[in-house]
């Protein structure tokens, strides 16, 4: 039934994105000079969870590097946020830093293996609003070989934390929106799965549609549970995904995402996370106590700020209230 379980993992990267077309051009338009070794315009993706961020940033690099020599190295801000571990894990990602360890290795180091580089690179910083601090970023737009893809939520929450002279550098970025897929496009999206990864007849338009209901405009979710569906089926003496096989895994599907993420974030994002789950509900002064509890070298109170805020983007936490009278709470999934 399952002719492509790959096709089905959300990220996957198609052949072809379908009702992005006017973002893929403007991005490929900015990046073109890398094509004859110049550096690009640095670019900053902004939009909703779902709406595809990550991968049109990585659909236009595979095309570019089908046509020159560029090297590129990604890195989720989530999991990495400390300057030498997204140093580190950018060159690794490129296969240039293979023989670098990430503990005792001096943020000068990574810094230079790029510098060194006789070629262009693109750093793909995602949910880099996350980072621990921007000296990172400064670092990186110094140096005279490298292209900046920027990717986070929201545009203007990015900025505002942002120090005068980093905003001034990074104003002249060109921007790039996404806006949450439509209910049509969302089908189309399915439709191209479905046709990649499952034997023809497997589901009908009308589960897709049910599927891009559920979905609201969030496409991570939509395949998730698309391919949540198929397996519930494979593993059962059903032929066909219907809206009952849907509806029976769309709380799976939730949980699923939920426990990626959970898996994706870095020590300091997990403890917090942590401590507000066995919780359930507490106030900030309380998490913050329990927090330097845990901790001989604590992250300063922005950063730790910042990581919550993060959380809560990704419905880990939920918080209400406003200053010290914020409460904290366990997300829902």
């Amino acid at each position: 039934m399952i002719t492509n379980l790959r096709a089905l993992e959300e990220a996957y990267v198609p052949r072809d994105l379908h009702h992005r077309e006017g973002q893929i051009n403007q991005m490929t338009a900015s990046l073109e000079p890398l094509l004859n070794d110049h550096p690009g315009e640095d670019l900053f993706v902004f939009g909703p969870s779902g709406a595809g961020k990550t991968t049109i940033a990585k659909f236009v690099l595979r095309q570019l590097h089908r046509q020159a020599d560029i090297a590129w190295g990604y890195v989720n801000c989530i999991s990495d946020s400390g300057k030498s571990a997204v140093l580190h894990r950018l060159l690794r990602d490129a296969g240039l830093g293979l023989d670098l360890r990430q503990e005792g290795t001096s943020p000068s180091t990574f810094l230079n293996r790029l510098r060194d580089l006789d070629r262009q690179f693109i750093a793909v910083l995602d949910e880099v609003d996350v980072l621990a601090d921007h000296d990172t970023l400064t670092a990186l737009y110094e140096i005279p070989n490298v292209t900046l893809l920027l990717i986070t939520v929201d545009e203007n929450d990015f900025f505002a934390s942002l120090d005068g002279r980093l905003q001034s550098r990074l104003r002249g970025t060109v921007r790039v929106e996404l806006r949450p897929y439509s209910h049509n496009e969302m089908v189309d999206i399915l439709r191209s799965r479905v046709k990649a990864g499952l034997r023809p007849g497997m589901i009908q338009d009308e589960v897709l549609e049910h599927i891009a209901d559920l979905a609201t405009g969030d496409a991570r979710y939509a395949i998730t549970l698309l391919r949540r569906a198929a397996r519930a089926v494979e593993s059962s003496e059903r032929r066909y995904i219907t809206r009952d096989v849907v509806d029976s895994v769309a709380g799976e599907a939730r949980d699923v995402i939920h426990d990626q993420r959970v898996t994706s974030l870095s020590t300091e994002k997990r403890l917090l996370y942590e401590l507000v789950t066995q919780a359930g509900t507490i106030s900030a002064s309380d998490l913050r106590a329990r927090y330097k509890e845990q901790r001989t070298d604590p992250i300063a109170s922005r950063t730790r700020r910042k990581y919550l805020r993060a959380l809560e983007r990704y419905g880990l936490v939920e918080s209400s209230g406003q200053g010290r009278g914020k409460t904290f709470y366990a997300g829902g999934r």
